[in-house]
Parts: structure tokens; sequence; C-alpha cells
């Protein structure tokens, strides 16, 4: 297979770990002879830097003819200025809205090695398998916002149509796996919450009568994720209800690092990147974990190229070396040895040979 994949390194941490991720690709490559074209390109803070814009139009347009899309993370306190004009998240943002990604898909799957690197209760995460899908292009994020000097407002909108198509992707993706699916909302106080249960309520009754469905508040789902992990299948929300859940649900894996994500359309095409931010604190020190921007490589695989046995034989290589004991600084335990990006990324590609 021939595929060109538009690698954007980012800021912080990303182009340490997109690295990593960019070798994993090219043995994959070279192990199932394919060839894949991997270009890179600006996007977020070092893209303000450079152009003045944290997405620039030869960016875009790579993206837009690339097969896929990998990226590292943006953002960091450089550009964190509240009132600034021009940020990098716009150009994240903007990204999703120009390809039409609308599906977040982040699965969340505790590695029975590191069930210690977590907080909660070994007990509470054996055979815990979430997906949680987040719609990605709506809600308060993309709503019209005012300000003033001691006024604000951001806009939450949504439409049929848009809770519609995020659903049936919450719908297939339950089919193939326990058939179950948490539509969490906060329809006791919003008026876009809803719109959502009515139309998830509708969409999942009449198109998916295999699938059990339930309606969860949003509070009830942060206190449940930690309380009975194991009870979830698949999770479907909105835009900024998803983004805080995955966080709080990269607890249950032990680590921001672990935690891999897939944004997509209607078309094969795809946005794959590790869930955690730019880590600026650590940025440059060679101890970020590659793990999370290796498993969306995996996820890249599958979702946008097709190529189940290589996203497979990835993931495999991946929980394969930390059952060798590969671990980096976020996930090691009390006195033991930290291994570097590299060195951890290593381990993986030993699996993978």
């Amino acid at each position: 297979m021939k595929a060109l994949i538009a690698v954007l390194p980012g800021d912080g941490v990303g182009p340490e770990v997109t690295a990593e991720a960019v070798r994993c690709l090219e043995t994959v490559a070279a192990r199932f002879e394919h060839q894949f074209e991997l270009r890179e390109a600006l996007l977020g803070g070092v893209a303000i830097d450079a152009q003045a814009t944290p997405l620039p139009d030869a960016t875009l347009e790579l993206c837009r003819r690339a097969d896929a899309v990998l990226l590292g993370a943006i953002g960091g306190p450089k550009w964190s200025d509240p009132s600034a004009t021009v940020r990098p998240e716009q150009g994240l943002l903007g990204l999703r809205r120009e390809l039409g990604l609308y599906a977040n898909l982040r699965p969340v799957a505790p590695h029975p090695a590191l069930l210690d690197a977590s907080p909660l209760k070994a007990e509470l995460l054996r055979d815990v398998d979430i997906m949680v899908v987040r719609e990605l292009t709506g809600g308060i994020y993309f709503g019209t916002k005012t300000r003033t000097p001691t006024f604000a407002t951001d806009l939450c909108e949504y439409t049929q149509g848009e809770i519609e198509r995020i659903i049936r992707v919450a719908g297939r993706l339950a089919f193939g796996r326990r058939r179950k699916v948490v539509s969490v909302d906060k329809a006791n106080v919003l008026e876009t919450s809803r719109l959502w249960r009515t139309v998830a309520e509708r969409v999942l009754r009449d198109e998916f009568p295999q699938v059990a469905f339930e309606h969860m508040l949003v509070d009830a789902a942060a206190m449940h994720l930690l309380r009975r992990p194991r009870d979830f299948d698949v999770l479907v929300t909105e835009n900024m209800f998803g983004d805080i859940l995955t966080d709080e649900a990269s607890m249950l894996v032990g680590s921001m690092g672990l935690l891999p994500s897939a944004s997509l359309g209607e078309g094969t095409r795809g946005l794959y990147e590790p869930i955690h931010g730019s880590a600026p604190d650590i940025a440059g020190r060679g101890i970020a974990n590659p793990f999370a921007a290796i498993l969306s490589a995996a996820l890249l695989l599958r979702y946008s190229l097709g190529l189940e046995r290589e996203a497979h034989s990835l993931e495999s290589a991946v929980s394969r070396a930390i059952d060798s004991g590969a671990r980096t600084r976020d996930i090691a335990r009390p006195g033991e040895r930290a291994l570097s990006t590299r060195a951890a990324a290593n381990a993986v590609l030993a699996e993978l040979k």
C-alpha cells in the first residue's frame, strides 16, 4: 500500500513523541512492504512563531491531500496569554473543522501490568475496556463568543444532525463490542442536552435495537467512571463533557501518556494524536512517554489505512514492551529506573521486529 501521512509534531513534547511514532510507522512499512510517505508541517505555537498563524495554508493543504494526519501536541506557556487574539488551539480546532472531523474516539483499557500505576484499586480496573466517543466540532468550543472587561459569553449550540451522526458512530462501535451505550448529558439543566437526549434515544432505539442504552448526567458519569468503570462499554457525549471525562479516564490506565485518540469524519481520513498536552515542564528532556503517540499511529493504520493486521501488530508490540518492564517516568514504580522516550520506543521496535 502507498499512503501519504501528514506529520504535525507541534509544541512541547510533541516533536519528541511524534518522532518515535514515525519510527514505528516506518518499521511497520518495511516489515509489511508498504510505502508510507511521511511529510512534516507546522501547527500550533511553532506555526505562530514562524508564520504568525496557528494553521498555515501549506499545512492545511497537505492535510487535505494526506490519507491520514499524525499530530503530537500543541500549546505552551509561551502562547498562553488569555487576551491573545491568536492561540495554538485555534489551529487544531480549525483543522478539525476544515477536515470535517466530528467523531473523536478514545479507547481506555488498563494494561494488566500497569494496574499499580493507577491511583485506583486494582480490583476496580481488571477487564475495564471503554470506548469514549466525543463529538468534536460542535458545542461551546465552537459557539459564538463575546467579551468585555466585565462580561463574557460562550454560546453552546447543537443541531439535530450533529447529534444524530455522532450517536450513529457510537451505535456502530457498540454493535461490534458488548452492545452497550451510555449517552452522557446534562439534561436536567441544559437545553442542548435535552435535545441531545431526545435525539440519542430515537437513533439508538430505532436504528440499533440490538444495543442496550442508558442516559447518564455528566456529574454522575464522572463519579461512576471511577466507582464502577467495568460497567461502561461505549460512552458517547458532547464536546466539552468528552474532553473532561477522557482526561479523568486517563487515571484508569495510570497516565495520559498511555491513551491514544482518533478523530474521524465521513471518509477514511483521520487525525491521530495522544490525548496528553504539550507538557512544557518536561519538553526537551527526553523523558516523555511515547506509548500514546505510538498507539495513535496504530489507530491510524486501522481506521484510515484499513491495515488491521499491522495495527494489531503495533499494539501488541507496545503491550509486550510494557510486559517486559518498559516504563517511562510517569508509570515507573517508586525506586524503579525509568526509561527515556527513545529507550521506551526502542523496546517497542524490538518487539515489532
